[in-house]
């Protein structure tokens, strides 16, 4: 455990020591593709033909295509590696993804000259990281011991519930909550397919109704989506795509008669739910609130102002405390009766360096190509479902929905770093279809993030709890072709017949 926790707190420091060296212009997601657009638009207004010479430097420094095969690589020893070298995966995992990251990010600095993707990419992952972090090791803290039967009805309203309580806690918060008190409470039954919904409808399609819910919608509420336009217009797709999770689940779960050789007889339910380690929902709600803590929203919170951006980790070290002292200070039989580790958050951290780390080609590629006069003219509210929801199933939701968002707005003539123009798009205002292009990127965003265990952060964590407790998890393939392609597909095509392909 503590050398668990030295490798977490070393990656801490290295994602703090080396942003200032890189120069961080900003923690906002963005991707150079766009950046460089904006910057031609600006000259090209100021400057008139100086744009040419401009378009001519940064097409010589763009990625060239060859720079996604580390992601490809690390993508496929994930889901390769626990299948056919697993030794050799769980032992060297850390390396193997730090390495296919350095090639990517070296590329970026020492050959393309480029350090705003790596600066922006290390800004993500800290925020990501940081998130996370405090959120497991928080809750990890709380022990909601439900001593009831296990039952279809009963899972189905647990689940329900943190469908519910993931708009406030956000899906990493509700999953991490959650999850060890449904398998407790399945303990006797318990299957693969318990925690693959769990992730579909706890970690992912849930926390579609708030800013807090899921990453992607968070940053849409920091670059200017207003509060409650989520509840307002994600509530339908989100009540639709629940009840039929949650009514595929009661089929699934009511034909499972495993006990494990145990009888009813044999075992005495209080039907109490016990809860210990109350003060740290104290240390949730101190993560909950630092996520409002950023400096292009507020003015107050202590930042650097560089080319036109603040940037400040005031709140990723807020978590990073919270993460240190909600562990120091935890109720020790709460953490002993959830079986606490920190391999799960050390599995995170280390795999999704080498996500962030070599995504970012994919990344600029696909945002430029969507942003270029080329790809605005395939831009629907459609397209946008299918991009914004299949990129986000194998990258990461959050910069998959930043980008897909900001293709929309530039061909539509808006800004994603125009707040007044971010809110007339979320609104419709004068732009056309808008508010129907915005909600299907928001739908898409999270509702896809549950395609792979890579999708959206908490399902990686998940699946690592679940596994060091003893459940056999689907690898990453077995993950999409026994549940994924069966079950999420065609509900997310249900989805686009409903909500969006005749409107």
């Amino acid at each position: 455990m503590r050398k668990a926790l030295y490798n977490i707190l070393l990656i801490f420091i290295f994602s703090f020591t080396i942003s200032p060296l890189l120069g961080a212009s900003s923690i906002t997601l963005s991707t150079e593709s766009v950046e460089v657009k904006e910057v031609v638009d600006q000259e090209n207004q100021q400057h008139g033909d100086s744009d040419q010479t401009h378009d001519q430097e940064e097409a010589h420094h763009a990625p060239p295509g060859w720079t996604v095969i580390p992601f490809v690589m690390l993508l496929l020893m994930i889901a390769t590696g626990p299948l056919f070298y697993e030794h050799f995966w769980h032992k060297n995992y850390p390396k193997v993804a730090i390495a296919l990251a350095a090639i990517v990010v070296f590329y970026y600095l020492f050959v393309l000259h480029n350090t705003h993707g790596p600066v922006h990419a290390l800004a993500e992952y800290v925020q990501f990281i940081a998130l996370l972090a405090s959120l497991y090791i928080a809750s990890g803290g709380i022990m909601i011991d439900i001593d009831k039967k296990s039952t279809p009805l009963a899972n189905v309203i647990l689940l329900l519930v943190g469908a519910i309580i993931s708009n406030l806690v956000g899906t990493t918060g509700a999953s991490m909550l959650l999850v060890r008190p449904f398998i407790r409470l399945n303990k006797t039954r318990i299957k693969a397919y318990h925690i693959i919904f769990f992730i579909f409808i706890v970690s992912n399609v849930g926390g579609s109704l708030t800013p807090i819910g899921d990453p992607p919608l968070f940053l849409g509420f920091l670059k200017g989506v207003p509060f409650f336009w989520t509840l307002e217009h994600n509530l339908l797709p989100w009540a639709f795509a629940l009840a039929l999770l949650l009514t595929t689940f009661y089929v699934f779960d009511k034909r499972n008669k495993s006990n494990y050789g145990l009888s009813d007889e044999e075992i005495t339910y209080t039907n109490k739910i016990k809860l210990i380690g109350l003060r740290n929902f104290f240390w949730l709600a101190v993560v909950i609130g630092s996520v409002f803590l950023d400096p292009n929203v507020l003015d107050w919170v202590p930042a650097i102002e560089y080319d036109g951006q603040k940037f400040s980790f005031v709140r990723e070290i807020i978590m990073f405390s919270v993460a240190f002292f909600s562990f120091r200070f935890a109720n020790k039989n709460a953490i002993t009766g959830n079986e606490f580790s920190f391999e799960p958050i050390r599995e995170v951290a280390f795999i999704f360096i080498g996500i962030f780390g070599t995504m970012m080609p994919a990344l600029e590629l696909v945002g430029g190509f969507a942003a270029s006069p080329e790809g605005s003219k395939l831009i629907s509210h459609n397209t946008l479902y299918w991009g914004t929801g299949m990129l986000s199933g194998f990258l990461d939701n959050a910069p998959t929905y930043i980008n897909f968002l900001t293709a929309a707005l530039a061909s539509q003539g808006a800004s994603i770093n125009n707040i007044s123009e971010v809110v007339a798009f979320a609104e419709g205002g004068t732009f056309f279809d808008s508010v129907l292009d915005l909600k299907a990127i928001s739908v898409a965003a999270v509702f896809f993030g549950a395609l792979t265990y890579i999708g959206n952060g908490p399902n990686f964590m998940v699946k690592s709890i679940a596994e060091q407790i003893g459940i056999k998890m689907p690898s990453f393939f077995g993950y999409i072709i026994r549940f994924s392609i069966p079950f999420l597909l065609p509900l997310l095509l249900l989805v686009w017949l409903v909500f969006f392909a005749f409107v």
